[in-house]
């Protein structure tokens, strides 16, 4: 029996500079801040759902509150995120990454047709900005 799973809540990615991260996903991709604890995280609007940026330090620290018992958590090495993108504004995504210095990897259409631009962040998380029609299977 499936679970009735409807799509992704939130995506979490880990940055030990976060006011580097938040410069990146506030100021260059233009993602609004839904809060921040300075030393640990800063959140962020990403259409339905949301972006969480941890510092892995923080994170992987054990849980000290008992008012939220959230297990301690973390990655090391790159993460990925990808981004869903209308097929009409890539392009535009492109170019404004582009003018603020970012590094496009690649950039290339699937079997599928859809077209995905790969780029990173600056604590090296591999990001990727697509159609939906990606998953068109």
């Amino acid at each position: 029996m499936a679970l009735a799973i409807e799509g992704i809540l939130e995506t979490a990615l880990y940055a030990p500079d976060l006011a580097a991260a938040e410069a990146f996903f506030h100021g260059i991709m233009g993602l609004a801040v839904i809060t921040r604890v300075e030393g640990r995280h800063v959140f962020f609007r990403c259409g339905q759902g949301v972006l969480l940026v941890f510092d892995p330090a923080a994170t992987s620290a054990p849980v000290v509150s008992a008012g939220l018992p959230v297990p301690s958590h973390g990655a090391t090495g790159p993460g990925h995120a990808c981004f869903r993108v209308s097929g009409e504004e890539l392009q535009s995504v492109r170019d404004a990454l582009e003018a603020n210095g970012v590094t496009i990897e690649a950039d290339f259409r699937w079997p599928n047709g859809a077209r995905s631009i790969y780029f990173r962040d600056p604590a090296g998380n591999s990001l990727e900005c697509a159609e939906a029609r990606l998953w068109d299977l």
